[in-house]
């Protein structure tokens, strides 16, 4: 069966009028045009729908039931419509994001601040999960964009850069080296060394950075989580290196943060999305907003 929009809408006119003439002319139709309309629907569904008269046209018992139903049916078709207007305007919308805990608490609520001031109705959701995480997310298509530190294997995902973050020293406020203005590569691959995990890119960067300096750390204690290192360092087990995306976090636990002399390990921040794909039409308009307005470095 394939009955049309146009013949339920002239069916629905047909029932709220008291003859063909009346709902053609409601309609912009000729007379023939409609009739013609409704003898196709009656043989599509295999019967008739009106009792017609010389006078009048009245609804048969079976076009009785149907009418509310077929107005239900055009009042859906409207709404649905209605509602995918809504989205490519973007009067109306979802998106889904993933971020690194650092990047989401630091950055990405200026971020979004500034988009749904311009997109209002738009629902975002955000996953604040570690970087390897954010990529997976993107890679799996859980999420539509991610905001993370550039990956050397971007297989099937485009970087955006947005900014360059340089790792720093975090120590306890008590240890020797905290007063100071900076601290070296040397000094701390010689105090007491929390790292990441081995499986983190973090773990990674800091490991090879020592490695090309001909240093070796006196690692004490490993974590998995940044969080889980800072509280480490809080309480006097060692020092450890961070992105520059964590400071605040760090200090918000009375931590000093110090800059690293020497050659610096720093890393670039920014989006990142499938290559191939079409993305919604809420996450590309965060991806065209944010190349609009870089933030700054």
């Amino acid at each position: 069966m394939n009955v049309s929009y146009r013949q339920l809408q002239a069916f629905i006119q047909v029932a709220q009028s008291a003859t063909f003439a009346e709902a053609a002319q409601k309609m912009f139709l000729s007379q023939p045009a409609l009739s013609s309309a409704i003898k196709k629907m009656e043989e599509q569904v295999g019967g008739p729908l009106f009792s017609r008269t010389t006078r009048k046209v009245q609804l048969s018992p079976e076009g009785q039931d149907f009418l509310p139903v077929a107005i239900r049916l055009m009042n859906d078709w409207q709404d649905a419509f209605g509602d995918l207007q809504q989205v490519f305007s973007m009067g109306r919308g979802k998106l889904s994001i993933a971020a690194m805990p650092s990047f989401a608490v630091g950055h990405l609520p200026a971020i979004l601040g500034a988009f749904q001031s311009q997109f209002p109705n738009v629902k975002v959701s955000v996953a604040d999960i570690v970087m390897e995480q954010v990529i997976n997310a993107v890679s799996q298509e859980r999420v539509a964009l991610g905001f993370t530190f550039e990956t050397e294997q971007l297989d099937g995902l485009l970087f955006y850069p947005m900014f360059t973050d340089e790792f720093i020293a975090v120590l306890p406020k008590l240890h020797p080296l905290s007063q100071q203005s900076s601290v070296t590569w040397n000094a701390l691959a010689q105090s007491p060394f929390i790292a990441m995990n081995r499986g983190s890119a973090i773990r990674r960067w800091v490991d090879n950075h020592y490695e090309a300096l001909e240093l070796k750390v006196n690692m004490v204690a490993e974590a998995s989580q940044l969080a889980t290192l800072g509280q480490f360092v809080e309480h006097g087990l060692g020092v450890s290196i961070v992105p520059g995306l964590c400071q605040q976090q760090m200090q918000r636990l009375g931590l000093r943060c110090l800059p690293i002399e020497g050659d610096r390990l720093s890393k670039r921040v920014g989006m990142i999305k499938k290559v191939q794909g079409n993305m919604s039409v809420s996450a590309q308009a965060l991806w065209d907003w944010v190349i609009k307005q870089p933030l700054a470095e």
